[in-house]
Formats: structure tokens, sequence, C-alpha cells
């Protein structure tokens, strides 16, 4: 009887269920990953969210059979795959530098996964994966004769036409201009939508796990801090860690003490605590705002936070001020293009509605409620 083979090298049109328990590895004497168990949902696209040397590239190379765990096991539909190599897996996978076939051209590197399965019908799937992905008009060209971006997009149709159970994107879109970046995430997410396959994608920024939807898991020095669905993990994260993950620009921290049923900062702010959490008098608190949170126009019951602008930055279509306030200095993230001169006055607004509250341990206290 053959070994079990649950990369079906020649089916498409199903997802794998994959769990890791207890993944650790250690190189030397350092640890790259430590107690991980994760189960990505099947069909659906699961975002590795953290910094670079998260750990991120170490656990995919684990889940496509490139590396083995110094200790725990990978299941795939039941079946432990531990230790089993990658050329006995269809596993489709994408590294950040792209990787092409240098004497093919861009339409025999997509077909080339088609030939192989034998499919019918190829120049028109090349040509939809081409026109997706803005290279039809290279279709007849070397790799070599694109740039980088548009080699990276060879890369990605070529995975995508693999049609793989298990498809792993380690920061796909990196190299790409900003306008092309925002594009195919679109684009990727419907095609991900159809559920065809299990979706592993890393990535360092928050936005792109948002765009992408799915679940996430905050990874952080070899750890998963947490995981669930995006929507989620991004309004409930459960400690200060995935909170500074899970923001970008980084998360506004105030220092805080109870007193009086409220929470007093440095500067004179004064936040209500939330219905439903008392806390004791004297507790010390911190404070985090989301600089999407800020703004520069007054709402009902907002606290006031005057300060001098330090910065101000454009990016995309988005603002970010960065502004010394009493409180500390703290980054807005305002929508549209705003003008500001260094040294100018501005107060920004805050609903105390929307701070989360972290105790001295970093665990989560309480969150924004949804729609504030």
């Amino acid at each position: 009887m053959p070994p079990y083979c649950p990369y079906r090298p020649h089916d498409r049109g199903w997802p794998v269920r994959l769990n890791l328990q207890g993944i650790d590895k250690t190189v030397g004497a350092e640890t790259w990953l430590r107690g991980i168990s994760l189960a990505p949902e099947p069909g659906a696209v699961t975002v590795l969210l953290g910094a670079t040397q998260a750990g991120k590239t170490s656990l995919m190379r684990i889940m496509a059979g490139l590396d083995v765990p110094t200790r725990g096991t990978v299941e795939v539909d039941g079946q432990d795959v531990t230790g089993m190599p990658v050329r006995d897996r269809n596993v489709a996978m994408v590294y950040q530098q792209f990787i092409n076939y240098p004497s093919m051209t861009v339409f025999d590197n997509i077909a080339s996964p088609l030939k192989l399965r034998g499919d019918k019908n190829i120049a028109a799937q090349v040509q939809a994966l081409a026109d997706r992905l803005h290279i039809a008009q290279f279709l007849k060209r070397l790799p070599a004769e694109l740039s980088g971006g548009q080699q990276q997009r060879v890369a990605l149709a070529r995975a995508l036409a693999k049609g793989a159970p298990l498809m792993l994107l380690d920061e796909p879109l990196v190299n790409l201009d900003y306008k092309l970046r925002e594009g195919l995430r679109d684009e990727l997410a419907q095609l991900f939508a159809v559920g065809d396959s299990t979706v592993v994608y890393a990535t360092t920024e928050p936005a792109e796990a948002l765009l992408l939807g799915g679940y996430t898991a905050v990874m952080e020095e070899g750890e998963v801090l947490q995981y669930g669905p995006t929507a989620e993990v991004f309004h409930a994260p459960a400690s200060l860690r995935v909170a500074r993950a899970f923001s970008d620009p980084p998360l506004n921290l105030l220092a805080g003490t109870v007193a009086d049923g409220r929470v007093r900062c440095t500067g004179g702010v004064e936040i209500a605590l939330p219905a439903g959490k008392p806390l004791a008098a004297g507790t010390a608190l911190s404070v985090g705002v989301r600089a999407s949170a800020l703004r520069t126009a007054a709402h009902p019951g907002d606290i006031a936070l005057p300060g001098r602008v330090e910065l101000a930055e454009m990016s995309g279509s988005d603002t970010f001020v960065h502004v010394s306030t009493a409180a500390g200095e703290l980054v807005a993230q305002l929508t549209g293009v705003h003008r500001f001169a260094l040294g100018e006055s501005v107060t920004l607004y805050l609903s105390p509605e929307r701070c989360y509250l972290f105790d001295t341990a970093g665990a989560l206290l309480a969150a924004p409620r949804r729609g504030a």
C-alpha cells in the first residue's frame, strides 16, 4: 500500500485541515519558535501578523515541510506528517523574493503547474490570471526582462495556478509599489474567498491583515500571542503586546491611576472607567489609544488634548500628525490630506469610549465596544 499523502498532487477544490501542536524550533542556542499550537481554518485565510523576526517564515517552512520542528507535530487531515519532505506535498508557496524559471517565458511559468496536472484550456486560465495580476502584456517575455515587482506577480500567478490545497504566502506584496499593492490585496482577498485552499499569509502590516479578513495569528518573538477572527483580535486584543503588534502607527499609551471611579493620567487627563469594571483606587493602568481614534474636530463628551505639532507626514490617503501634549507625545491618523506647520498649536480630541485599559502586566482590562 502506498504511504499516506495528505496533499493529493492532482486533486483540486478541497482545502486541507492543518493542525500544529506544540511546535518548537531551536537552532544552536537560539529558540526561533516556542510552544506554538495553531489550527488554521480550512478554506479560509489565516494571517500571520508580526514584526520582522517574529517567527513567521520559520513557522511557514515547517508547515510546508521545508524544515522539521525540534519538538511538536504537524497534522494534516488528522494524519501526522511531521518530517514529510516538501517534494511529497502539494503546497504552493510564494516568498518575499520572487522565484521563477529563468529560461521560460512568463506564459510558460504560469502554465507549468497546469501542464503538470494535465489541465485543458491552459491558455484561457493563464490569460485570466495574467489579467488579474496585470501582467498580460508580458506573457511572451522572459522573467529577466521584467522589473522585480512584475516578476513577483508572475510567481503569484504560478502559485495560484497550481490550485494547491495549502497555499503559503510569505509577505508576497512587500516588494510592490503602493498603488499596485493596494489593488492586489483586494484581488487576492477575492481569490481566497472561493475557499478552494487553506491559505496562510504572512505580513508585518496590520492594515493588510484587516483587508484580507479571515483569521489572524499575532506573533512575537517566536510565539503566537493570540489567534481568532481578524476583527475580534483587532478590536479585543488579549494583551498590550497584541495591541501593539496590531497597531500601525504604534499604539498611543498614557500612564494612569484609578481614583474616584476614573483613570487619572499625566497632564490632568481623566477617563471614566467603563461600566461593570470596578477597580480599586490607586490601581496603576496603561491607557491605549489607537491613532485613528484621535481627531481634530470635537464631538460631544470628548476629551481635549491641546498640544504642539512636532511632525506631520502623509502616507497614501492619510496624514499622520505627531503632537506633543501634557499627557505625552501622541500620533493621530487623520483621513485625507491635512497640512500643519511645525510648532503649530493644535488640539486633539478623544472619546473615552475608544480607550483600551491594560493592567501593569499588560493584560486587557477593557476594550472599546464595537462601533464606538
